[in-house]
């Protein structure tokens, strides 16, 4: 039972809450001048039957609670304070009892009751090992079969896994009493879906033996191997949002036109002795396997529930329709979709001239490219919407995940569209709010995530942000929404002294973010899971306006990111930037990010005049693509830079378990690689891709040197990846495989992404 003050407060007789009303009434105390007036004020538009805000009617609802709150009734809030403290402990107490729902410090104790080994504590890990606790007894139960190494390698390692026993899959001399026709030594070219998957951890065509040792990951094929593949890469989902519009007949998948490669949404595994197939685990799509499944990738699991692809043109959904009349057959959805190759066509001086494979009758997706063809046939679109998935190694930049936890907690909040039509008057109304009401701290503008695709949109800002002197401005993209921002032009951040503005949740293309120093007293500008777009951005035509809003193309993508203003501070987390400029007066400080110029050679980080030292900087945990110079170097921990560096102060700061090319000038350094010139050409970091919008963006690649991948200061790698623990998670499950294998078994761990 819950005690809170209203519920102790009709505890009491009556008598006592008339007179501590009347105390209340008669010593007029409780409110302060400021306060008075701003009741009045809300009292008055609430008697003129004006439309109030949520925030006006939340804050008039708590004036007037204080203003009847007696000496009795604030004795009772205190009261009441305690209660709840004691009920939330009495609650967590219960709730430790239990490895679901105990708080993550009790998880290894748990794991001692049941004999749980190696569990190693991660700080700011996204992973628990709460999963290996609650299924030990499983595991022993079903020990030495392939489905437990399966998900023992899962709950490990919190990635998506498959297990092959290479055992089946060697091509053998056939008895006649004992036939296995998938085991012939030669692969049946006819058999294009098992083709498909050749070198994946679901190929299934059958090989020679080889003697190569499996842990070394070296040989597969061998009667003693066991392969245990892992997905480092996730499939993340973009729900309902615009698809970039080419011609009134071609859309790309992304908002921005950035060809994607979509990937499936992995559906769990209905029983624990099931081993994964491809639509478990998160996969690129190829064209033929949407084509041969397309019932699998496209539509609704449920209603609400997207499976890995749906399209929404004018507003509803693009599905396979009733059958009409009821006697005819029903449409089938391949009669109206269908997977095809839309790569670019060329004419004879290599420029592209268009799409090849342009559809008559259906609605062609090239989930490669990801690109959508609308018919000949029909109509075009007016307007088109998708939900998609991609791949990504980790909740790094805006994307659509719970980032809760990052929310200020100020309670004035404005959502769009909701209570504003869009984020210009948004601003202006919240503006208002703190200019009127100086006891307020701050304010939020959150972006509603829409609840069709009717209401999605993409967003615009431009002209300032003004933030009042002694506030906090939040601009935020509701839990699990990422919208997108398009910058029509520069944008110029302002504030007066000790304000902050906070960026939380945002995709921002076009333009760049500018802190001026004239007339500008802004204290911070803090950028939370937020992508400036690292690359140049498309012309952008937006609708809903008249004349219809068109944002130009950028021909190279500018410094995202300008700060003027001495003293400012500047505060990056957990976000993918494009290149930085700031005044040696300001500083910055980023943690978990990705700044990206877009080559080794181009400038990330410096002054405003892009060759200058820029601004004191902290920098953790993080990846930088092109040149960086400053004027101190804090510190620079577990960081890789990927081009040279320097440091104008080389008496102040520290460099520590980072990477740093043979030619940068930093202060002292402490166990940086590499240590000598020797190793120069070896110790070097191999990224996957580093084009922004691949699946494998930033992540340190398999032939990568150990001492970039187990670097960082507690042995975990180097880079805006590095609290994912990768070492430890592949550590952790190479220490546990031999406890469940059958006897004379190996096993080897292969990574799949």
């Amino acid at each position: 039972m819950s005690f809170d003050l209203e519920k102790l407060y009709q505890l009491l007789p009556a008598i006592y809450r008339l007179r501590d009303i009347e105390v209340a009434a008669r010593e007029k105390n409780a409110l302060s001048a400021g306060e008075a007036a701003e009741l009045q004020d809300l009292q008055a538009l609430l008697a003129s039957n004006s439309t109030m805000t949520a925030p006006q009617a939340q804050r008039l609802a708590e004036l007037q609670d204080k203003q009847q709150r007696g000496p009795l009734k604030a004795l009772l809030a205190v009261i009441a304070e305690q209660v709840a403290v004691l009920e939330e402990n009495l609650d967590q107490l219960y709730d430790d009892l239990f490895i679901e729902t105990c708080a993550e410090w009790v998880v290894s104790y748990i794991g001692d009751l049941v004999g749980a080994r190696g569990l190693f504590v991660f700080p700011n890990a996204t992973f628990s090992q709460r999963a290996q606790v609650a299924n030990t007894l499983a595991y022993r139960r079903r020990k030495g079969t392939a489905s437990v190494l399966e998900q023992l390698a899962r709950d490990l390692t919190q990635w998506d896994s498959s297990v092959v026993e290479y055992f089946q899959l060697l091509a053998t001399t056939q008895y006649l009493n004992h036939l296995r026709p998938d085991n012939v030594a030669v692969a049946d070219l006819r058999h294009s879906e098992r083709l498909d998957y050749l070198n994946t951890p679901f190929d299934r065509v059958a090989r020679t033996a080889e003697v190569r040792n499996i842990k070394s990951r070296r040989g597969k094929y061998n009667i003693p191997n066991i392969g245990v593949f892992l997905w480092r890469l996730g499939s993340y989902s973009i729900t309902a949002a615009p698809a970039f519009r080419v011609d009134d007949r071609r859309y790309i998948f992304d908002a921005l036109g950035k060809e994607t490669q979509l990937y499936n949404r992995p559906e769990a595994e209905g029983e624990i002795t099931h081993l994964a197939e491809p639509i478990n685990v998160p996969m690129p799509l190829s064209r033929r396997a949407l084509d041969r499944h397309l019932d699998a990738f496209y539509g609704f699991v449920k209603q609400g529930q997207v499976k890995s692809i749906l399209i929404y043109r004018d507003g509803v959904e693009v599905a396979a329709p009733p059958a009409s009349p009821p006697a005819s057959p029903p449409s089938t959805l391949a009669q109206i979709i269908c997977a095809c190759d839309l790569s670019d066509v060329v004419d004879a001086g290599g420029n592209v001239i268009g799409w090849a494979h342009m559809p008559q009758d259906k609605i062609a997706i090239d989930p490669v490219l990801g690109r959508i063809a609308f018919p000949a046939s029909q109509p075009p679109p007016n307007t088109v919407h998708v939900t998609y998935h991609y791949g990504f190694s980790a909740e790094v930049g805006g994307g659509e995940y719970g980032r809760a936890d990052s929310f200020s907690d100020l309670k004035t909040v404005i959502k769009v569209p909701s209570d504003q039509p869009t984020l210009q008057a948004a601003l202006a109304e919240l503006a208002n709010e703190l200019t009127n009401n100086p006891k307020l701290e701050g304010g939020v503008i959150e972006i509603e995530k829409p609840t069709s695709p009717k209401r999605s949109r993409l967003h615009t800002l431009s002209g300032s942000v003004s933030v009042p002197g002694g506030t906090t401005i939040e601009i935020r993209a509701a839990d699990e929404h990422r919208p997108v921002i398009v910058l029509n032009g520069v944008l110029e951040i302002k504030g007066g002294a000790g304000a902050e503005l906070i960026l939380n949740g945002l995709l921002v293309s076009h333009g760049s973010l500018h802190v001026p120093a004239v007339g500008n007293q802004l204290g911070a500008l803090r950028l939370r899971h937020c992508t400036l777009l690292p690359t140049a951005s498309p012309q952008i035509n937006l609708p809903g306006f008249s004349p219809p809003l068109i944002v130009p193309a950028e021909s190279t993508a500018p410094p995202r990111l300008a700060v003027e203003l001495a003293n400012a501070v500047v505060e990056i987390e957990k976000s993918i930037v494009g290149s930085l400029r700031a005044t040696d007066e300001a500083r910055a400080c980023i943690g978990n990010s990705i700044v990206d110029a877009g080559a080794e050679g181009e400038v990330a980080y410096a002054a405003l005049d892009s060759s200058g030292a820029g601004a004191p900087l902290k920098i953790e945990n993080s990846t930088v693509i092109g040149q960086v110079h400053m004027l101190t170097l804090e510190l620079a921990s577990n960081t890789i830079f990927f081009a040279p560096v320097r440091a104008e102060r080389l008496q102040e700061g520290c460099v520590r378990f980072s990477y740093l090319t043979p030619d940068s000038q930093t202060p002292r350094r402490h166990q940086c690689q590499p240590q000598n010139s020797d190793d120069a050409a070896r110790v070097r970091p191999v990224f996957t891709s580093l084009r922004y919008g691949d699946a494998g963006y930033c992540q340190l690649s398999r032939r990568s040197a150990i001492e970039i991948r187990n670097g960082a200061d507690d042995q975990a790698e180097m880079g805006a990846f590095h609290n994912l623990y990768q070492p430890q998670r592949e550590g952790n499950l190479r220490a546990h495989l031999d406890e469940y294998l059958r006897f004379s078994l190996e096993a080897g761990i292969l990574y799949a992404s």
